[in-house]
């Protein structure tokens, strides 16, 4: 792994805890909350309890954990407060971990490329028909 300069790491992890809403979970291999922070309430997971199955707190995981050694990468779900996150699953000898990090904003740009391109296709669309009378 390349040897950053400890600025260069610090201003990323900065910058990723104030622009994407950097929240976690820590599930043992049990399937049981160990830890968690962050900003988990922007993705509507509150009322945690720990050593409670982790399954019947935040529902999507139900069936995903534990890990087997691999890790896992869930891009932009929808939740249902309509934030869309990147969520990032992966193992380590604390348990599993799930990364929650928002992509709305990435969400948002991929929604406006296909717009584009929809509206691209109409044109076209439309000029051959135009052509073709």
């Amino acid at each position: 792994m390349p040897n950053f300069p400890n600025s260069v790491i610090n201003y990323i992890m900065n910058m990723m805890v104030e622009t994407r809403s950097l929240a976690y979970l820590l599930v043992n291999k049990d399937g049981y909350l160990s830890a968690w922070g962050g900003k988990l309430a922007a993705y509507g997971v509150q009322n945690l309890q720990k050593d409670e199955n982790v399954g019947q707190q935040v529902f999507f995981l139900e069936g995903l954990l534990p890990l087997n050694d691999f890790p896992l990468f869930i891009p932009r779900m929808k939740t249902e407060y309509g934030i869309c996150a990147d969520i990032h699953l992966f193992p380590s000898e604390e348990g599993d971990w799930v990364l929650f990090l928002d992509a709305t904003l990435e969400e948002m740009q991929l929604s406006l490329i296909q717009q584009q391109v929809n509206n691209s296709i109409l044109i076209q669309e439309k000029l051959a028909r135009i052509l073709n009378q």
